[in-house]
């Protein structure tokens, strides 16, 4: 059994479960076994129920009466809904935040993007999604409405959720200028360009979405061995 010292508190180990899964190595539609989970957390079986209650409050975990909990799997239809909502969302996002410009938001927006082409310079496939879903969560965060960022954490989530389950490829899926572009419009202040950059990109990505996922079991001690 995996040893972790580190914080097993409730908002500990959602934030490792929630990691493992943006960085795919807990994929869609993997069992996430209570008992195995306390195990290797070494916590209360009830102290895993609570964080497996927040993620499938965010819908980021699906709760099955009799068969437990599973790494959501979203279907085409709601793969569409959800960019549907990002749709609506994201445009009073960037707008948002291109009136609430600081130097330091920019800032924070340029270091995320470095590091969005540091990921693409090693082809990690894994942090390039992982980075490209932060990106938008961070749009949301640096606008400064919480309840904004709360709803485009669960969006950006479920997007790479879809994006990993129907095997996206990244180098078509997302160009690894998009984030820059939308960046630099925010910079200039330039609202109605952030916004249309934005729909363009939810656009390309959709457009990208492939019908075929793979199954593949995954052992839970291995994810969260460091």
């Amino acid at each position: 059994m995996a040893s972790d010292k580190r914080d097993t508190s409730v908002t500990g180990i959602y934030e490792r479960i929630y990691r493992a899964i943006l960085d795919n190595r807990l994929k869609p539609g993997t069992k996430l076994v209570e008992e195995r989970l306390a195990e290797i957390f070494e916590v209360s079986r009830p102290r895993i129920r609570e964080v497996l209650a927040r993620l499938a409050h965010e819908q980021i975990v699906e709760l099955f009466p009799q068969r437990g909990a599973y790494v959501a799997k979203p279907s085409i239809e709601k793969a569409r809904d959800v960019f549907e909502a990002r749709r609506l969302i994201e445009p009073a996002v960037v707008r948002r935040l291109t009136q609430n410009l600081t130097p330091e938001k920019l800032a924070r927006l340029r270091e995320h993007v470095i590091l969005e082409h540091d990921a693409r310079k090693r082809d990690d496939k894994r942090a390039i999604i992982r980075l490209a879903g932060e990106f938008h969560i961070l749009l949301s965060e640096l606008a400064g409405n919480g309840e904004l960022a709360r709803t485009m954490r669960e969006l950006s989530t479920l997007t790479c959720l879809v994006i990993f389950l129907y095997n996206l490829p990244t180098a078509t899926s997302c160009r690894d200028d998009e984030h820059e572009l939308i960046t630099e419009a925010i910079a200039a202040r330039d609202a109605r360009r952030a916004e249309e950059l934005t729909l363009h990109h939810l656009e390309h990505i959709e457009q990208s979405v492939k019908l075929e996922s793979v199954e593949e079991s995954v052992d839970l001690e291995d994810v969260f061995k460091f």
